[in-house]
Parts: structure tokens; C-alpha cells; sequence
């Protein structure tokens, strides 16, 4: 078994060339991943969504008893149409001591390494579980996580805790925002713009509703939480009006308006109070057309907050030295975990600063020393 399997490099260079990226199918990349797992022993099952194209995969060694670990990556990948890379994104290349290729830090690096860790302890006396997940759509809102959430059978049974491996520069991180994404939608009557009389613009009432956004923006910039020491550059909650949309024709009363609206919330804070205050808001502003006025939630992606003293925490930054707590300001799949009732930190190889552009890239020292760090954690967690 132990000769059939690849380097964690080699691993890498293989999930890198499946293009991932979000819009395109993750299903051959986790065929793969559960074909390369079982052939070294592991018990390795596909969810798949998304009429089959999608699927979160779910692979397991050891015991069916309680603790154990839970490590968890994401398949898919941003887009890699940026004009400057230098090379191609979908094949790992190696420059200055550094890997290149899109995935390498967000974050096929740590799934090859989680991957391997799974494949080399399965043919050995595992005390407690070490379950494997790897889902689809992270990028798109933790699509793959919230329907693991949601469908995953409660009868089998998952470890409690685990690592979300996010690059987070081999950091341990026990908190993150989350983002709520929804839609704003205002409607009226199209009408030729010769007959104004006959319609009724959607466009003009958005003007009220942008002051209303803009002032709750600055409102969230004033507060602040128990947690607000842990994010410096960023203390307060971010309300952020990403996209409007509206009309057809320059000469036709516009009949819709849309308005796509970003919320990045703290830890602790949920999205039924948020969207509470916002509907009172909404209904103490007289120039808003309230029956001509809808509120969507498009997707939320829920923050992340978990104690100190959380023993996948306090054993992991013990065994790195790491003496302080550390939060995010993006959203993961820790988020929906967290709500199902698992708790992870997030903790992986590379830094958020190199993902999502072009030349994405990792450092071949910070990936070695993930992989030895995470084998032992999970010797330690696993193994008598």
C-alpha cells in the first residue's frame, strides 16, 4: 500500500491540473480523491449534487467511536483568467523556492497533505476516527458544506472537532466572519417613457434605499463586539452594496431595480437579528415603497467562533508554540460545520494574501512543515 502511494507533492501536482474552478464541475477531482484513497485502504463515499456534477466526499479510517479528528479542504478553485500569469495555472510549477499554480494556497496544498495523511494512517492501529471531507463550491458561498449540513445522515457519526484547512500560514485560527449575501429587489410598471403617467419607475425609490444602506454602513462602523480585538484592521461589522442593476431601455420606464448587498457579520452575531434590523429599517423609511419592496437571502455563510479552550485549539497551538488567538475577516466552510455542530479551527499552509490572483503561489518550506505538523497532530489525536 505504502509503495503505491504519492508524494505530497507529486498529490499536489495532481489536484492542481483538475480545473476546478467553481462554475465547472468538481466530480472528476473527487472521483479521483476517493479512487486514489481506496486504493490504499480507506473508506472513501461520494455525495454528489448538482445533478451529479458536484459532490462532497466523505472518507473515513479507524474505529466508529468517539473523538477522532475531522480535517476538511475544499475542491474547488477561483477563476484563473488573469492576463498576467506566467504560467499555466493548472500546472504546478516550482520558482524560488515556491509553488506555482492556481489552488496551491487556497487550497489543494493542505488537501494533498490532509489526503496523504488519511492514505499513510489507515493501514495502521488507529485508536479513534480520522475522517477526511472535502467538499465542492467553497468559493461560491460554502455551497458544498451548507448541503453536507444539511443532508448528512446524523446517524453516521463524525468527530466533533476538526481542521478546516484555510491558508492561514500555519496560524491556528478559532474565529472568522461570516457573509451574508442578499437581494434587495424593487418593482414598479414599465411604460413608454413618452407616457410617464402610465408607469412607475423602480429606479427613482432605490435612490431612499441607497441613503438607507449607506447610513447602516456607517452605523455597523461604530460598533463593535467581544471579538473586535481579534480583527484590528477590520473591528466592526461591513455592510457593502456590491452590485445594482436595473431597467432595459433608456426610453422605458424601468419596471425592477436590484440591489446585491454584501453583509460580513462578526463572530457571535446571527443572521435573524440582522435581517430583523434591517426589515425595521426598512419599514421606519416612509419614502420606501414597502409592498413594492422584497428582501432575498441569497446565500449566508455563517461566522465562526470558537472557545480558547477548545482541545483541536489548545492541543494544536500547543504543539505549534503558538501563545495567542487569531481571527479572519473571509467566511469558510467552518461556518456551516460549526452549525451542524462540529467545531474547527482553521489552520493550513499559505496565505490568504496569495490566493485569488494571479501567480497564486505557496512556499515548498511552509508546505513541508505542514505536512510533518499535521501528521503528528493527528498521531497525537488518533493513536495511542
Amino acid at each position: 500500500m505504502a509503495d503505491s502511494l504519492l508524494s505530497d507533492l507529486e498529490l499536489l501536482s495532481r489536484l492542481v491540473a483538475f480545473d476546478t474552478t467553481s462554475s465547472r464541475p468538481s466530480r472528476p477531482l473527487a472521483d479521483y480523491v476517493a479512487g486514489y484513497l481506496s486504493e490504499a485502504g480507506v473508506e472513501a463515499h461520494l455525495h454528489a449534487y448538482a445533478a451529479g456534477e458536484k459532490g462532497n466526499l466523505v472518507a473515513r479510517a479507524g474505529p466508529d467511536t468517539a473523538g477522532g479528528i475531522l480535517l476538511s479542504g475544499h475542491l474547488d478553485v477561483v477563476p484563473a483568467t488573469e492576463d498576467d500569469w506566467v504560467s499555466d495555472p493548472f500546472v504546478l510549477s516550482e520558482r524560488d523556492n515556491r509553488l506555482y499554480g492556481r489552488g496551491t494556497a487556497d487550497m489543494k496544498g493542505f488537501v494533498a497533505l490532509a489526503a496523504n495523511t488519511l492514505a499513510r494512517l489507515a493501514g495502521e492501529r488507529l485508536s479513534r476516527p480520522l475522517v477526511l471531507l472535502l467538499t465542492s463550491d467553497e468559493e461560491v458561498g460554502t455551497v458544498g458544506a451548507r448541503t453536507f449540513a444539511r443532508t448528512w445522515d446524523r446517524r453516521f457519526r463524525l468527530p466533533a472537532e476538526g481542521i478546516v484547512g484555510e491558508p492561514t500560514g500555519l496560524r491556528v485560527v478559532r474565529m472568522h466572519k461570516g457573509h451574508l449575501s442578499l437581494r434587495l429587489t424593487l418593482s414598479g410598471e414599465a411604460a413608454h417613457s413618452g407616457y410617464p403617467h402610465l408607469g412607475r419607475s423602480a429606479i427613482e425609490p432605490a435612490a431612499d434605499l441607497l441613503v438607507l444602506l449607506r447610513d447602516l454602513r456607517r452605523e455597523l462602523e461604530d460598533e463593535r463586539c467581544p471579538e473586535s480585538a481579534f480583527f484590528p484592521e477590520c473591528p466592526h461589522p461591513v455592510l457593502n452594496v456590491g452590485v445594482v442593476r436595473g431597467g432595459t431601455a433608456i426610453n422605458i420606464i424601468p419596471d425592477r431595480c436590484e440591489l446585491d448587498v454584501g453583509a460580513r457579520l462578526m463572530p457571535g452575531q446571527t443572521t435573524d437579528a440582522f435581517l430583523e434590523r434591517l426589515h425595521d429599517l426598512l419599514a421606519d423609511c416612509p419614502a420606501l415603497p414597502r409592498k413594492r419592496l422584497s428582501v432575498a437571502v441569497l446565500n449566508d455563510s455563517p461566522p465562526l467562533l470558537c472557545p480558547a479552550d477548545l482541545p483541536v485549539h489548545a492541543e494544536l497551538t500547543r504543539l505549534i508554540g503558538q501563545g495567542d488567538s487569531y481571527g479572519v475577516s473571509f467566511a469558510s466552510d467552518a461556518g456551516p460545520l460549526q452549525r451542524m455542530g462540529l467545531d474547527c479551527v482553521l489552520w493550513g499552509p499559505g496565505s490568504i494574501e496569495d490566493a485569488h490572483q494571479a501567480n497564486e503561489s505557496l512556499s515548498m518550506a511552509q508546505f513541508s512543515r505542514g505536512g510533518e505538523l499535521l501528521d503528528r497532530f493527528v498521531q497525537q489525536r488518533c493513536c495511542d
